[in-house]
Parts: structure tokens; C-alpha cells; sequence
């Protein structure tokens, strides 16, 4: 038996272990069990022990009793997140990464982040402490783990919301349980120990129902054995244990093709019950197997998945010559216990000629009890089968045996007649070895008899008869056809292996194409249809996705693309998607149905469903065909979730940008219309009511002011509707010849009040600038720079405007020497309601100046461009075509 060496994977997840934090959690049933009171228990143990421990988040819940376990922990403050006017806490990840501990204390691994916060989850924070290489002790209640979450729905009537994908439970390196009976946590609960007394009561008549809090339990318990049993069987990898360990049992059944593998199912599921224990289906997949009848394929899916609707699992293993050490390594990796396979009713002399697994299985199975049932033949293949089986060869291949030995003899007798060869009987073996490597085992056995009678016909005395006259010769002949024989079988074995390996390289390399195939589509029809296909091409069936819509499911992508499904078909289709089970033709549930319905999902959520048929009769696929299957659908829905994800993703990125252009708006509004309407309104009713008391200077200063008031108002309702225009694509630039001069003079008048008490330079060359351009709107997008430059610099700032030519572009300048915009603010000074500064520095406005400009400009066929001047201020260039350029870019 070959050495057990230490499992690759194992190691390398043992490194990865090494390079960050441990992680612990402190597992429930239910709120109220003790968790955060055993988690702040054990860090002031660990505290007591030297190590440096701080608490990140603490979620006390009012709990006295826990309260008082924080004193003399270190509190790290929490991060603040304004969320819709209230002020949220959340833990602080940059201050514990700052603070550096050796371990830090998380409560409520599945709690969702504010909006604004780093993370979407907690438990992403978590990954992040411990990926710096920090300790985290943290909480975990059942209801939230991914994978039990619809069991919870089911038991409690309540869905959970904030679950924890399984992959996080399996990262921790410790799972300590704290366990309360139903009864214990129902006392706690009513002496409010765990809600307040109206949640309370609430919670007594709904969630914390006995049942529910028994059937939790056992959720919490079964899924710690299964983890433990994971760590305990990744230790046996790790440290080359062959095993099993029988800290738990664990039945596995090895079947075949024979009528006895599903009375051979049963029996082991009752083995299983009794022991409680977990139990497996296997069968090994030979280089036989390609050459079984339909009806052996058939057998085969059907016991398989009976074994599946009987509760164990189902296992395909591709395997080698040796079935019986397949079996046993399998075994031995999951740490099997018990192994079950069915007796052989056979002659002692097939035993004698082609070997029996079951004897190889009782005589190498170690630790592993193997008991061996009655059933309709033995219940794995066995050894040496392939040499009873039938290649199915046809008569050319015999014809070619036969050639091949012929030309063998041939020359043979030509080297006879020029160098005596004692051993010339050795010209026939490259023969037999051709036709075993290329036709199979049946051919080249006939080659061998071939090569036997011709080797007696050809070189033994008397030559050219079939008379053996030496009896030393007889002997040549004997060991010529040992050798034949042997030589043959070989061959015609690593033949089969071959094929198989060379059927698994090609069905490998369909998967991974595929898979880039996939990644490469953009949108859900592409992917529908393009799963279609590749599943109707490599499985030589008609397909059909169907995917959830509001009239109920729908076709999304079909192969042959003109299948459509009638009434039964949908109403089985229906049945799989809201049952998560397979449905339909060779299944359990309808299988009156054309097709095998099978779900589409992932651990996230359910995306659809496959239906694959055939029009032959039986089962739709064989074993090997529906693991592949599982295969492509499992490819197909993980690449169908990202594009919804994106597409989600996407959603809510317009949703946040809509929202904060609605906030800004509205923040816009209430300030930029109320102010000038405010001055307006007292302005009038001051007249109205108290005119006569005023004197003409007064009146006119009033009422200039209520004009002033009245244009501001006038260009935010202005910039507004250019917005509006500028989003519809409303905005035509007419293109013409258009005077930088002239457009530079008008934007400075409508600017001036914005400008007022600055000192404005302008520097433009002798001769004209004429730019290929729309005057209204050159003119606009100046006075809107313009205006810009008013807002953000003090009354005694200057500022300068120049133009001047650059090869077929023309450039206007406008600077300043303000305070300039902050680094941050500079690649987003041209979106819309984006006003540079922060607080009170924040300046008046809507922020839409500059987004108009940029608008405009674009609209004319130039750009904008904004930065900082290297002595401070704020430089923004407008490049336009010239006038006289051709316009080819």
C-alpha cells in the first residue's frame, strides 16, 4: 500500500491560517443565551493573562450583569454615520487597525454597517482585522447562517434578514457553543433578562415557542458536529492519518449496475438510521463504464438517486484499475466507519480467474468495518472485469489483427533467411501490442492466437504445417501465447484508460471555455442562450432555461431556440423552482413530464430553472452526464448571479445618485429661492404698508435691492431649465463664426454684480479670435466661469481673462488669485449640485455654474478643464475649434 503523505490542502490552509488573526465565535440558538456575557468573559480572561485585549463592540442590551463584565476592558470609541438626519455607531476598523491589539472583543457578527460605513456587514470587518493579523472574538446565533436560513423560516415562521454566508463559520478556528435548555432561556426571557418586558411578552407568544427553541437548538448542536467533524478530518489530512477515527460513525455504500444496488441502498440507510449516523452512495466510474448497455446506466442514475431521496449522499469517483483502493481512499478521507457492498453469487473459478473487490476490501480495509450483504451480485466492479467485458469490435478490427500478423510472419521469414534468430517468435509481440493499443482488448487477444498458430505454421519443424515434431517447441509456443495474452490485456487496459482520461481532459477543457465564455457575456439573455447551447452541445439533449418573471416563469433562452414548453411542462417547471427540487422525467416528483426539471440557484438566492430532454426512452441522462450537468448549471448560475448583481449594483448607484441630486436640489432650492424671495417679500409688504414713511432715496434703494434679489432668482431658475435641457439633450449649438472678443465683453457685463469690487483683467490679442461656435452659448458658459470666480474669492481678489491661439484650437483662460479648490474637489467641480468646500466653508449656490459651462462648451464640440495655479487661485480653460480649422480630429 502506497504511504500516506500529509494532504496539499490541508498544509497550504494551515499557512494561511498562520498569516492571519484566530478567530473565535461564540455560537447560540437564540438571543438571550449568553453569548456576549461568555464572550466578555473569556476576554478578561485572556486580559488576566497578559494578552492585550479591547472591546470594539459591545451590544449590552441593558443586561446589568453584563454591563459590569465591561469594566476594566478598553472601550475603543466608535465610528459616527449620519444616515437620514440620526446619528448612527458602528465599529471603528481604521481605529482598531491604528490601535493595533492582539485580540479585540465583536459582538453581533451578522449585524448590517449604516450606509456610508466601509462594509456593507460586519463580518467584512471582521475579515479585515483579521487579514492585519488581529484576534477576534465575536457572536453568532443559528438563525443566521446562510445555509439554515430558510430551515429557520420554516420552523420560526420569521425571516431572518442579516445572515452570515457558511464560509465565515467554517473560517473560525474555534466554535465554542453556549447552550441553554428551552425552559432556562424561556425563565430568563420572562424575568427580562433578555428583552424588555413588552418585547418580552411579545417574543414569549412567537419566537421563543418551546418547539421552536428545541428544534433551534438542535440546528446549533448539529451544526457544531459538523464542523468539528471538518476540523477532525482536516487534521487527518494534515498529519497523514489514514484513519478512520471512529469518533462518530459513518456508513458508506459502494453500488454498481447489478439489480441488487438498490435493495443494497436500503439496507445501508437502515444501517445508517440506526447508528445515527451520516451515510454516502458510491460508484466508481471505470473505462467499463462507456461500454454498458442503456438499461446498466439507467440502474445506475436510478439507485443513485434513490440513495439522495433516502438522505445520503451521492458520489461519482472516477477511478482507476484498482476499484477496491478507490473505494478505501475515498473512504478513508471521509472518514468512513463502516463500509457496505453486496456479495457475489459467482463460481469460485471467476474469483480464481479475474479477482473479487469484496475480498480485496475485506483484506486491505484496515480499520474500516466492511460488511457484506446479500444482494443480485457483487456490488462494485470487480477487479479484472474489464478482460470479461466486450470490446464490441468490428469485423475490420479482426481483419486488421489478422493483416497485422500476417505482415508480422512475413517478415519474419524475409530476417530468417539472412541472420539466424533463435528467438524470432518476439516478431509477433509489437503486432499484438499495435492492435491492443488501437482496436482493444478482443482484437488483440485474437491477435495473440494468430500469432501463436503462426508462428507453429511458419518456424517450428515441420515448417508450413501445423505439426509440432520438437517438444521444445511446443514450449515456445505456450510462452509465445502466455506472452501474447499478457501483453495484450495491458495494453488494452492503458487503451481504456486513456480514452477515459482523454473523454475527462476534453469534457475539462468544454467546462473551462465555458467558464470563459461566460465571463465574457454582459447581459442575462446572452447568458441564457449561450448556456443553452453549450449544454445542448455537450450533452446531446434539448434544453430550456426558464427564469422568474412577474406573469411566473418564462423562457430566457432555449436549444433548439423554436422549443417551447406546454402546461404540464410549466406547471413541473413551477414545481421545481418553489420547491428546490428536481422535478419531472426520471424524478420523483411528476416524472409523467417530457423533461428533467432541475433548479438553478446559488448559495444566495434562486435564479431559475433548467430543463434538459431527450426523445429516446428512460432516464434523461446517466450518471456521468448529470454531474456534468451540475457542473454547467453550477458555472451558469454563479455567472447569472454576477450580471444580476451588477445589475443591482448599477440600480442602486442611480438610486444613491438620484437621491443625493434630490437632496442637493432640494437643499439647492430651499436656500437659493428662499433668500432672494424673503428680500423680495419684505421689500414689498414694507412699501405696501409703510410707503409714505419713506423717503425717495429709501424707495429706490429698496426697490433696487428687491431687483437685485429678483435677477439672482432670475438665473437660478435660468440655470435650472438649462440643466433640464442639457439632460434631455435639448441643447443645439448653432455653429458659426463667433468673435472671442465680443462673447468675452458680454459674459463681463452680465457679470458684473458677481464680479463687483474685483478687479478683472483681460488680456486678448490684437487681431481677432474667431472660434466655430454658438455666441449665446459661448456667452453663457463665460458668464457662468465668470460668476464662479465671484463666489469663491474675497471682494479684492483679482481677476484675469486671456485668450489666445494654439495650432486650429483657440483657448480662453480665466484665473484667479482666490484660495483655489481643495485637491479632493477638483475631479468633481463640473457635476451637477457639487459645491466645493466643507461646513461653513461651503459656498452659496446650487452647483450648477460650472456644469452648465461644461455643457454648453461640449455642445460646441470644445472642452473645459479646471485646476490650480502654481501661486494659488483657480486657472479654468475652454479650448474651441478656430474658425478657420477643417474640423478633422
Amino acid at each position: 500500500m502506497a504511504a500516506v503523505r500529509p494532504s496539499p490542502e490541508s498544509l497550504l490552509a494551515a499557512a494561511n491560517r498562520e498569516r492571519r488573526g484566530r478567530l473565535k465565535i461564540f455560537f447560540g440558538a437564540a438571543p438571550g443565551v449568553g453569548k456576549t456575557y461568555e464572550m466578555l468573559t473569556a476576554g478578561r480572561a485572556k486580559l488576566a493573562e497578559g494578552v492585550d485585549v479591547v472591546a470594539g463592540v459591545i451590544e449590552t442590551h441593558g443586561r446589568a450583569e453584563t454591563q459590569a463584565l465591561l469594566k476594566g476592558l478598553e472601550i475603543l470609541p466608535q465610528a459616527r454615520v449620519f444616515y437620514e438626519g440620526r446619528e448612527l455607531t458602528e465599529l471603528d476598523v481604521d481605529g482598531v487597525l491604528k490601535r493595533a491589539p492582539k485580540l479585540v472583543l465583536v459582538d453581533e457578527l451578522a449585524h448590517t454597517n449604516a450606509p456610508g460605513s466601509r462594509h456593507l456587514k460586519r463580518y467584512q470587518d471582521v475579515e479585515e482585522l483579521l487579514a492585519a493579523g488581529i484576534d477576534v472574538f465575536t457572536t453568532l446565533n443559528v438563525q443566521h447562517l446562510e445555509s439554515l436560513n430558510d430551515v429557520v423560516a420554516r420552523i420560526t415562521r420569521v425571516r431572518v434578514r442579516e445572515t452570515v454566508p457558511d464560509r465565515i463559520f467554517d473560517l473560525a478556528d474555534e466554535v465554542e457553543v453556549i447552550d441553554l435548555t428551552p425552559d432556562e432561556l424561556r425563565r430568563r426571557l420572562e424575568a427580562g433578562k433578555v428583552y424588555v418586558r413588552e418585547q418580552a411578552e411579545r417574543a414569549v407568544r412567537h419566537f421563543f415557542q418551546p418547539g421552536n427553541l428545541a428544534a433551534l437548538r438542535e440546528l446549533a448542536l448539529r451544526r457544531t458536529a459538523e464542523r468539528v467533524d471538518a476540523d477532525m478530518r482536516a487534521y487527518m489530512d494534515a498529519n497523514a492519518i489514514e484513519g478512520p477515527w471512529p469518533a462518530g460513525e459513518r456508513v458508506m455504500v459502494a453500488i454498481d449496475e447489478r439489480p441488487g444496488a438498490a435493495a443494497l441502498v436500503r439496507k445501508a440507510r437502515r444501517l445508517a438510521e440506526q447508528a445515527k449516523a451520516p451515510w454516502l452512495c458510491v460508484t466508481v466510474e471505470t473505462a467499463r463504464l462507456r461500454r454498458l448497455s442503456e438499461a446498466d446506466h439507467d440502474r445506475i442514475a436510478d439507485t443513485l438517486r434513490l440513495a439522495e431521496a433516502l438522505g445520503g449522499e451521492a458520489v461519482t469517483l472516477p477511478g482507476g484499475v484498482d476499484v477496491a483502493e478507490e473505494l478505501l481512499a475515498f473512504a478513508r478521507s471521509r472518514n468512513v466507519t463502516t463500509l457496505v457492498v453486496g456479495k457475489a453469487d459467482r463460481p469460485k473459478w471467476f474469483a480464481l480467474l479475474h479477482g473479487s473487490v469484496v475480498r480485496d476490501l475485506v483484506r486491505r480495509s484496515g480499520g474500516i468495518a466492511v460488511q457484506v450483504m446479500a444482494g443480485d451480485g457483487e456490488s462494485v466492479p470487480p477487479k479484472g472485469v474489464e478482460a470479461r467485458a466486450a470490446a464490441r469490435a468490428s469485423p475490420v478490427h479482426y481483419l486488421a489483427a489478422a493483416g497485422g500478423v500476417l505482415l508480422s510472419g512475413l517478415a519474419g521469414l524475409a530476417i530468417d533467411t539472412q541472420i539466424d534468430i533463435p528467438n524470432i517468435s518476439l516478431i509477433f509481440v509489437p503486432a499484438v501490442l499495435l492492435v491492443a493499443v488501437r482496436y482493444g482488448l478482443a482484437p488483440s487477444l485474437a491477435a495473440s492466437l494468430l500469432s501463436a498458430l503462426a508462428y507453429n505454421f511458419l518456424f517450428t519443424d515441420p515448417r508450413f504445417s501445423f505439426t509440432v515434431s520438437d517438444p521444445s517447441n511446443v514450449v515456445a509456443i505456450v510462452f509465445l501465447s502466455l506472452t501474447a495474452v499478457i501483453a495484450s490485456s495491458v495494453a488494452a487496459r492503458v487503451r481504456a484508460q486513456t480514452l477515459s482520461a482523454r473523454s475527462q481532459a476534453r469534457t475539462a477543457a468544454d467546462l473551462y471555455a465555458f467558464a470563459r465564455k461566460l465571463a465574457g457575456v454582459a447581459t442575462e439573455d446572452d447568458l441564457l442562450w449561450a448556456a443553452a447551447h453549450q449544454v445542448a452541445l455537450m450533452l446531446k439533449t434539448d434544453v430550456v432555461l426558464l427564469t422568474p418573471s412577474p406573469g411566473g416563469l418564462s423562457v430566457g433562452g432555449a436549444y433548439p431556440p423554436e422549443d417551447q414548453l406546454d402546461a404540464a411542462e410549466i406547471a413541473a417547471a413551477t414545481w421545481c423552482y418553489e420547491r428546490d427540487e428536481p422535478t419531472g422525467r426520471g424524478s420523483a416528483t411528476l416524472p409523467g413530464a417530457r423533461r428533467l426539471f432541475l433548479p438553478l440557484r446559488t448559495a444566495r438566492a434562486k435564479l431559475g430553472v433548467i430543463g434538459v430532454a431527450r426523445r429516446a426512452a428512460g432516464p434523461v441522462l446517466a450518471p456521468g452526464e448529470r454531474r456534468l450537468l451540475d457542473a454547467l448549471v453550477d458555472q451558469t448560475a454563479v455567472a447569472l448571479e454576477r450580471i444580476r448583481l451588477a445589475a443591482d449594483v448599477d440600480e442602486a448607484r442611480l438610486v444613491a445618485e438620484t437621491e443625493r441630486l434630490r437632496s442637493a436640489l432640494l437643499t439647492s432650492v430651499s436656500h437659493d429661492f428662499k433668500t432672494p424671495l424673503a428680500t423680495i417679500m419684505g421689500v414689498v409688504t414694507s412699501l405696501r404698508s409703510y410707503g409714505a414713511l419713506y423717503d425717495n432715496a429709501t424707495r429706490d434703494e429698496m426697490l433696487a435691492s428687491a431687483q437685485e434679489e429678483t435677477e439672482r432668482l432670475n438665473r437660478f431658475v435660468a440655470n435650472l431649465l438649462d440643466v433640464v435641457r442639457l439632460d434631455t439633450g435639448a441643447v443645439s449649438a448653432k455653429r458659426g463664426a463667433v468673435d472671442v472678443g465680443d462673447a468675452v465683453g458680454s459674459a463681463l457685463r452680465r457679470a458684473a454684480s458677481a464680479l463687483d469690487g474685483r478687479q478683472v483683467e483681460v488680456a486678448l490679442p490684437d487681431g481677432p479670435l474667431i472660434v466655430q461656435g454658438d455666441p449665446v452659448l459661448l456667452e453663457h458658459a463665460l458668464m457662468n466661469v465668470l460668476e464662479n470666480a465671484g463666489k469663491h474669492t474675497p471682494p479684492s481678489a483679482r481677476v484675469a481673462m486671456k485668450a489666445r491661439r494654439e495650432a486650429d484650437r483657440i483657448e480662453v483662460e480665466i484665473a484667479d488669485d482666490g484660495p483655489g479648490v481643495p485637491e479632493a474637489d477638483l475631479p468633481h467641480v463640473f457635476e451637477k449640485f457639487y459645491r466645493a468646500g466643507q461646513g461653513d466653508r461651503r459656498t452659496l449656490g446650487a452647483g450648477l455654474g460650472l456644469a452648465i459651462a461644461r455643457g454648453f462648451v461640449e455642445a460646441m464640440g470644445g472642452s473645459i478643464a479646471a485646476e490650480n495655479r502654481p501661486g494659488g487661485g483657480a486657472r479654468f480653460t475652454l479650448t474651441l475649434l478656430a474658425a478657420d480649422a477643417s474640423g478633422d480630429r
